[in-house]
């Protein structure tokens, strides 16, 4: 198929990415089209409505201050943000024992807190040394890459409770062990976030805003932005064809086999996923690294609702940390009212995996143990239960991000996101700052859209 394209830029992918680019190419005049594999928008964004003024985010969730383009877009599209709850005392659970705390430092003891503020600086300062614009160009960066985060934790002596925190932590940022990950990727994504506090902090970090409705509100008011029908659901694509004139797209969507033709086309997919698509000519061995890499890292997350937040009256916040239980770190997420109590348990990598080996019935009543450990016996009774294991969905195959293992990071370079032909690459692991927020995909989305628009001859 040749001739003059249909669209000027074809979109692949309907998450946030996806969307941003979608959005910059319509608000510049050019003609956009999104095709999307999902019966919605969102990608590794979704809401479930309970109904009465209640939801769930069963991906991501937050914004913080520094986020600026995931709160341009809030604002664009009328979606109001309010405070993550943290009034009261947080608790840390780790080797037996149960500790309440007020700030963001644990109360674990002299050893330990020297361990962790050592960690944190350590940590910190290496991250300062990478630009997350070119990792692999940071000094020593060959040895970072071939070591992994739990080598380089071994390595520095940090003690069990500071490397417990941190893999705690860890699996709910990456869904991933430290053995899992290079060392170059997470001083990475430390720098691209801002720092160890702009990353995991709820006042005044990463976890700072909730969306009222839900993040999804703010993609479904980007979607609904674009011209009618331009986004289209259900239509996995298989093939990309770049025959130097344009590009041509196809797959097989609810009613058949489609093909559009575009000027360039946008790939708005977490990297493992491109592996799902036949590029024409063949992506270089240093691109297609990236779709066989990189891997998804491993998410549940698991919701408990409760007909009051009851921890509160107790004085807690609703954010721990535990050692005892998948779900081992846990937050309130329950609406701005507090007309429900809800509970998030958050189990990655190794917890994820445990949770996949049991039954429905297994996965709650583990879950809900560690909470009842947490915060009394009432949390073993809640009115509803939610889980969402990314692992298991189809067109995500993970999350929250996809993650580098030892080696990638050098090999691939800056293929990751670097254009082929007429294809442009998005998806939050391409973005340079708020690398694996939502702030992240609209950055790259946006990064490839200008990319795109500047070939194209509108």
């Amino acid at each position: 198929m040749s001739g003059i394209p249909d669209f000027d830029v074809i979109v692949v992918g309907a998450g946030f990415s996806g969307l941003a680019a979608a959005v910059a190419v319509a608000d510049s005049g050019g003609r956009v089209a999104v095709l999307e594999a999902r019966d919605r928008v969102g990608g590794r964004v979704e809401t479930e409505d309970l109904g009465g003024g209640a939801w769930i985010d069963l991906g991501g969730t937050w914004a913080g201050p520094a986020q600026d383009r995931i709160l341009h877009m809030a604002e664009r599209f009328g979606v109001e943000l309010f405070e993550q709850y943290a009034d009261g005392k947080n608790v840390v659970d780790l080797g037996g024992r149960l500790r309440s705390y007020s700030g963001t430092i644990p109360r674990v003891g002299l050893g330990p807190l020297l361990d962790m503020g050592r960690l944190q600086f350590s940590a910190g300062r290496a991250a300062k040394k990478v630009d997350p614009a070119a990792p692999w160009d940071a000094r020593n960066a060959g040895f970072l890459d071939a070591i992994t985060l739990a080598d380089w934790l071994r390595n520095h002596r940090f003690g069990e409770v500071a490397t417990s925190l941190l893999s705690i932590a860890g699996r709910t940022v990456w869904g991933a062990e430290p053995r899992e990950m290079s060392m170059l990727y997470v001083l990475q994504y430390i720098s691209s976030a801002g720092g160890l506090n702009a990353l995991l902090d709820t006042e005044g970090g990463g976890q700072h805003w909730r969306f009222q409705g839900g993040a999804s509100m703010v993609a479904q008011g980007m979607a609904s932005s674009l011209p009618q029908g331009a986004v289209k659901l259900g239509h996995p694509v298989s093939e990309i064809v770049d025959d130097g004139a344009g590009v041509t797209i196809s797959g097989q969507g609810p009613d058949g086999p489609f093909e559009l033709r575009g000027g360039r086309v946008v790939v708005a997919l977490p990297s493992p996923l491109r592996s799902k698509i036949s590029f024409s000519p063949e992506l270089p061995v240093e691109a297609a690294s990236a779709a066989t890499g990189w891997k998804m890292g491993n998410l549940t997350k698991c919701f408990a609702v409760y007909d009051e937040p009851f921890w509160r009256k107790d004085g807690f916040t609703g954010e721990a940390l535990t050692d005892a239980a998948p779900g081992a770190l846990t937050f309130d997420v329950s609406p701005p009212d507090g007309s429900c109590g809800i509970l998030v348990g958050f189990a990655g990598g190794d917890d994820a995996r445990t949770l996949e080996g049991l039954d429905s019935n297994g996965r709650r009543d583990l879950v809900l143990a560690g909470f009842a450990r947490l915060y009394g016996e009432k949390a073993l009774r809640p009115d509803g239960w939610w889980e969402r294991a990314w692992g298991a969905q189809e067109w995500s195959r993970g999350g929250p991000v996809a993650i580098a293992p030892p080696g990638a990071l050098t090999f691939a370079r800056d293929a990751l996101a670097k254009p082929f032909g007429r294809i442009h690459w998005a998806g939050t692991e391409t973005s340079q700052l708020r690398a694996g927020f939502i702030d992240g995909a609209i950055r790259s989305g946006e990064r490839a859209a200008s990319e795109a628009i500047g070939f194209a001859e509108f």
